[in-house]
């Protein structure tokens, strides 16, 4: 492996994982064990980084976000793994592999996996947003525990925030749904909440209220009452940053009201050469959902690396097919670009 010019900056190794959280994590480590070369494009901006902590990871329960993604890091670089902080902005797909620009620089590598997560958008209510993560937040197996028989407040968000608040009942008896506006439940919607002791408001809310500590202590509704809970979950609208697959062409598919790009089983778009893991393909993939996938993808990623090796090394002649099927034409687009189509 090595760089062709001082002025391209260009590296070269044989998977290029662009988001280093969880998902990116886990597959470079499994592919570094693998003996393969890998290098790391991370912009710094995890999803769950406005959390303190996070729960439910086996081993790791109650560890700093943060520190998950150190320990990871030190992990993968103590096998050879390589890391670039910075956004990527452009990839293409060739005959000679797959280019990755990132801030100056350039990697060529057989295959890309694409771990970028996603983004949420909060409801616009006033002081919810400085709470997120800590007393907003939106995994009950996350956070519900730490929660445990308070009063929990449901901001809706939509119709389907009622599944929410059911979920919720199973951590505490003192469940608010809020309305907000846009979750107004239906008759049979109704008779379950009640039947389960689910106060539902349908007042609009006005803000989010907090101590001089800065926890959250109630929802204020517009009027001036203010009904105390101890927590608040939503259901944010999310955003996939999948900017770089779709500039490239990826197929999309509709979940959950969404589009997303589309990924079989083992983790590959419909680019060849190029893989998704985690949030940027599925909105359920908490942490340890996004440890086991992205260690699973490694797998068949370097499966089928493993083939692509055995067919050069039966037929020395054959011109390198990294990243590209035969008679595709590739393409690309920057992220900029792809974000207006």
């Amino acid at each position: 492996m090595g760089n062709d010019t001082a002025e391209t900056h260009m590296t070269d190794v044989d998977i290029a994982i662009v988001g280093g959280g969880p998902a990116g994590l886990s597959a470079a480590l499994a592919l570094v064990r693998a003996r393969r070369s890998v290098i790391v494009i991370d912009g710094g901006q995890p999803r769950n980084r406005f959390a303190p902590h996070m729960h439910g990871v086996l081993g790791h329960d109650g560890l700093p976000p943060a520190e998950l993604l150190r320990l990871g890091r030190a992990e993968v670089e103590g096998y050879g793994g390589m890391f670039i902080s910075g956004e990527a902005t452009t990839a293409s797909v060739g005959r000679d592999g797959i280019r990755v620009a990132v801030e100056g620089r350039a990697v060529r590598a057989r295959r890309l996996l694409v771990a970028t997560g996603l983004r949420d958008e909060l409801p616009d209510i006033d002081g919810l947003r400085e709470q997120w993560g800590r007393g907003v937040v939106v995994c009950p197996y996350c956070d519900g525990w730490e929660r445990r028989n308070g009063v929990i407040g449901i901001v809706a968000t939509s119709p389907q925030s009622v599944e929410q608040a059911q979920l919720l009942r199973q951590w505490s008896d003192r469940i608010v749904y809020f309305v907000n506006g846009v979750g107004d439940p239906d008759d049979e919607a109704t008779r379950r909440l009640l039947a389960r002791g689910i106060r539902i408001e349908r007042r609009a809310i006005a803000r989010i209220r907090t101590d001089r500590d800065d926890r959250l202590t109630g929802v204020e509704l517009v009027g001036g009452s203010v009904v105390e809970v101890g927590a608040v979950f939503t259901g944010p609208t999310m955003h996939p940053r999948d900017e770089l697959l779709l500039a490239l062409g990826a197929a999309t598919t509709e979940a959950r009201g969404m589009r997303w790009v589309a990924v079989d089983a083992d983790g590959r778009t419909s680019i060849p050469g190029v893989w998704a893991v985690g949030n940027v393909v599925d909105p359920r993939a908490n942490v340890p959902v996004s440890l086991g996938a992205g260690a699973l993808i490694a797998g068949a990623i370097n499966a089928g690396l493993v083939d692509e090796d055995v067919a050069a090394a039966l037929d020395p002649a054959r011109e390198p097919q990294a990243g590209r099927s035969p008679g595709s034409s590739g393409g690309s687009l920057s992220v900029k670009e792809a974000r207006s189509n």
